[in-house]
């Protein structure tokens, strides 16, 4: 019986350090660089994609700083900008999102009201990534 309940604790000590590891192995991370219109995507600590992003032009914002994802919308359409598509979108910060764009010649250069913009085949990759990992694995790091 002793023996039973001393390797049900051993192992049970096993799974609590592995676990954070795990978690941490999921977590996503899109960190967007504002001066050199990129993002890189990390995954547990791994670079997986750098790509051209657009993000606010002059007299328009996109926020600094560090979000979980909030929530999703695979085929989204903008309530304030005449119904524009934004696929696959990851809303981190109210009306902000990260989203694909029919502007693709204009990514690696400062294009919109705000939101993050990249190409539509690299947004349907991190929306799917963000499904694997949860909302809560996935972070929006926007810097200068």
């Amino acid at each position: 019986m002793f023996a039973k309940i001393s390797t049900g604790l051993a192992l049970g000590s096993l799974l609590s350090l592995v676990q954070p590891t795990i978690a941490s192995a999921a977590a996503v991370v899109a960190t967007v660089d504002l001066s050199s219109q990129t993002m890189t995507v990390s995954q547990g600590g791994v670079v997986k994609y750098r790509w051209k992003v657009s993000t606010a032009k002059r007299g328009s914002v996109t926020p600094t700083g560090s979000w979980s994802a909030k929530w999703l919308s695979r085929n989204h359409r903008s309530s304030r900008y005449n119904n524009a598509p934004m696929p696959y979108s990851i809303f981190f910060s109210g009306n902000y999102a990260v989203h694909g764009t029919t502007y693709v010649n204009r990514l690696g250069t400062p294009a919109s009201h705000g939101c993050i913009r990249l190409h539509p085949s690299n947004a349907a990759t991190l929306f799917s990534m963000t499904q694997q990992v949860g909302l809560r694995n996935t972070r929006i790091v926007v810097q200068r």
